[in-house]
């Protein structure tokens, strides 16, 4: 039997990433991960990839390889995304890759400097934690 392949508009697209990411919101993760699979499927969708990184960072536990694995697709598709970078760092700070996430923090915090993004917001609180954790250290070791 030959496979049928579905096509999307990019409206239709935009309204599945939306309906995936309400799913999320509501805490209803295996529906929303499994809209978010079809988005990669169908389109190779940023929203897509960036979806199922925030899912797997938000795992108890996290599966920290596949948040960095599709987050990591995520900013290369679409560098100018904060929070994509925010959560990437996120990722980076629990694998103890400590100036790689501040590096990605810092870049969240660049594409939002009037501080609208709640993702590069939540960059800053936490490059501004690693800051303090990183002076304290340096602190207590007589490096500072």
């Amino acid at each position: 039997m030959p496979e049928t392949k579905l096509h999307f508009t990019k409206d239709q697209l935009n309204s599945i990433a939306l309906f995936a990411l309400d799913y999320y919101r509501q805490g209803k993760v295996s529906e929303a991960e499994t809209m978010f699979k079809g988005l990669v499927i169908a389109d190779n969708s940023f929203y897509g990839y960036a979806g199922l990184g925030a899912i797997a960072l938000s795992q108890d536990p996290p599966r920290l390889e596949d948040a960095f694995t599709y987050l990591s697709i995520a900013t290369d598709m679409k560098p100018e995304d904060p929070s994509a970078h925010a959560n990437l760092g996120e990722v980076l700070l629990r694998q103890s890759k400590f100036q790689e996430a501040a590096g990605q923090f810092q870049k969240a915090i660049e594409l939002d400097p009037q501080g609208h993004d709640a993702g590069a917001n939540r960059a800053r609180a936490m490059l501004a934690g690693l800051q303090l954790m990183v002076t304290e250290h340096q602190r207590m070791n007589g490096t500072a």
